[in-house]
Parts: C-alpha cells; sequence; structure tokens
C-alpha cells in the first residue's frame, strides 16, 4: 500500500497489524498516516482548503443550499468537507485530524459570493493576516495567502461556477476569530499582522506527534542513505535531486532523525529549518528577522559556507543541500 501523499510504500508488515480496515483505507486514501506499530493517525486539513471549502459552499448557493463540498487539494487528492453554504454565504470548520498542537483546529471561516462579469476575484477580509513589510515573495499590505493555497480557492469557486452555471464572481473570506488566534502562531515573527495565514502546500496537516515520530525515526534507521528533508517543498525536489534514494519526511526532527540515521545522511531542504539546527542564533545581530530574508542577502552564501563548514565537523557523514522554493540548490556542503 502507497501513501498518495508521499508515494512513501508502506511496508507489508505495517499494514498487517493495523486492525482498522476503515482507518487503512483512510490512510490508502492519503486522508491518515499508517505507522510502524499499526495504528493509523487521521490527517487534518489545512486552513488553505478550509478556506477554499467556505468559498465553493458560498458560489454554489448562489442556486441551492448546501451541507458539503467536494475540494480538490494542491496534491491531488478530492475530499468532501462539511461546508454550510446559504443565500452567497458559506461556512466551513479547520479540522485537526491527529495533531493535537495545530492551534487552528476549529477556526471557522467564512465566505461571501456575490454574481459578475466574466472572471474571478478573491479578496481577503477579517482575521486573514497581511505582511507588515516587504519580503523576498510578498510586498508590504498583501494576504498571507500562499500561492497554492490561492489556486486551490479559485480552482473551487470556478467548478462551482461551472455547476450553476455562473461566468463569474467576486468572493471575499474571512476568519472572524483569526486575530485572536494568530497570537498562538509565529506570524508576528514572520512579519504577519492582523489575523492568521492561509496555507496548505498538499492541503493537509500532518499529525506531527511523538506516535509519527517513532515509526519515521525506524524508516530512518532502516534506510540505506536516506535524504532527509524538513517539508512538502523539500519533499518534492529531494525526490527530483536525488531519485535513487528514499526520500523520508521528518518535519522539525533534524537532530532525532540524524541521529538515528545508521550511516551517510543527506539533508535536504529549505534553509530556514536546517539552518536554525545548525545555529539557533543565526539571526542574532543579522537585521534580519527571517532565513528567508537573509537568504536572499548578499552575505547569505558566505554564512552558509562558514555554518556549512563547521557543521562538518560534528556531522562528517552528512551531505548538506540547501534549495530554495523553486528547487535551486543555495548552499552545498558534500
Amino acid at each position: 500500500m502507497r501513501d498518495p501523499v508521499t508515494a512513501f510504500e508502506y511496508p507489508g508488515d505495517w499494514v498487517a497489524r493495523c486492525t482498522s480496515p476503515e482507518r487503512l483505507r483512510l490512510a490508502g486514501q492519503g486522508l491518515a498516516v499508517l505507522t510502524s506499530s499499526g495504528a493509523v493517525l487521521l490527517r487534518g486539513l489545512s486552513t488553505g482548503t478550509t478556506a477554499a471549502a467556505a468559498a465553493k459552499a458560498a458560489v454554489l448557493s448562489l442556486k441551492t443550499d448546501t451541507e458539503c463540498v467536494t475540494v480538490i487539494l494542491p496534491c491531488g487528492i478530492a475530499v468532501d468537507v462539511p461546508a454550510c453554504g446559504r443565500a452567497g454565504t458559506g461556512s466551513a470548520v479547520k479540522y485537526g485530524g491527529d495533531y493535537p498542537a495545530d492551534v487552528t483546529a476549529g477556526l471557522e471561516f467564512r465566505a461571501e459570493a456575490i454574481p459578475g462579469a466574466n472572471g474571478i476575484t478573491v479578496t481577503f477580509g477579517e482575521g486573514i493576516g497581511r505582511f507588515s513589510r516587504d519580503t523576498p515573495r510578498y510586498r508590504k499590505g498583501t494576504p498571507a495567502v500562499s500561492p497554492p493555497a490561492l489556486s486551490c480557492i479559485v480552482r473551487s469557486v470556478q467548478e462551482a461556477l461551472d455547476v450553476i452555471g455562473g461566468s463569474g464572481c467576486s468572493v471575499r473570506i474571512s476568519a472572524p476569530r483569526g486575530t485572536r488566534i494568530a497570537e498562538q502562531t509565529l506570524n508576528s515573527r514572520m512579519g504577519v499582522k492582523g489575523g492568521i495565514s492561509v496555507l496548505g502546500t498538499t492541503g493537509l496537516v500532518e499529525p506531527w506527534d511523538d506516535h509519527l515520530t517513532e515509526s519515521t525515526m525506524e524508516r530512518v534507521a532502516a534506510a540505506d542513505r536516506p535524504v532527509l528533508t524538513t517539508g512538502r517543498i523539500g519533499l518534492r525536489f529531494s525526490r527530483l535531486l536525488f531519485p535513487d534514494h528514499e526520500v523520508i519526511l521528518i518535519g522539525g526532527k533534524l537532530k532525532e532523525a540524524l541521529d538515528a540515521a545508521r550511516g551517510d545522511v543527506i539533508l535536504c531542504g529549505l534553509p530556514a529549518l536546517i539552518l536554525r539546527h545548525i545555529d539557533p542564533q543565526i539571526l542574532d545581530g543579522s537585521g534580519y528577522l527571517t532565513v528567508e530574508e537573509l537568504a536572499a542577502s548578499p552575505q547569505f552564501p558566505a554564512i552558509v559556507a562558514a555554518l556549512l563548514a563547521e557543521f562538518r565537523q560534528l556531522r562528517p557523514r552528512v551531505t548538506v543541500v540547501l534549495i530554495n522554493r523553486k528547487g535551486r540548490i543555495i548552499g552545498e556542503l558534500s
């Protein structure tokens, strides 16, 4: 059985240990994660998926009331999401799955749809954060909405228009409790003010907890020269850069994964988590608030070269490959 989200082929003994056919079916659909013990942990839905569901419900309700919509996630999986649509307004509540630390779980997204001429306009209101300064990817005042999440929202709106026979509309999305919830996130450190971010590289939220970590480390320990990566972008490009290696998504568990590996390891991904692992004080005195901003500076190559050389002394069997969001290598020490 293969995980359609990560393409990981679950070992047969993991599958045999699972005593819940229904949960095993969810793992096969990509809506859950099978662990080595046979336990199955449910994936949650991202803020982007939830916003898309609310928007689709709002547009569908211009013609008929709705209680549930189907959203095509950025990873290609179709999921049914409870979403209430009435008279041009839509509402959906974010599902957290088996991720106990998801502070946005239970957050309601609302959408208002107004029929219009040809084309789709999506705007963001109350509770959706905006960038308080220019960054390498976003300008000041831009809503904190990632490109995959926005694409998912627009696609969902277009699907709804196709169903009701509409030629265009404008949709405004809000999260009334978003400003308060954002205080529990890292948004302020990322330069996002006034609300939460609307994100979702795959459209799903991984159930990162101690149970999943145990199974992940078993995979690391069993692999021959694995490629370890910290996130979805790293996962995608690591498979392209290292097609003959097993690529394992480890999230923020860098130390645990490197300790578990039994031989040579490639650590590949975006620079933020990797460089913060190597030097937790990397931003101190730099004048930058995020590693992404530092990575766009002229000083970055020299800083990275020195850090990776020092890291090689501590972890001589680890090859570090840093990439940007387009998959280009921006730092490497082999």
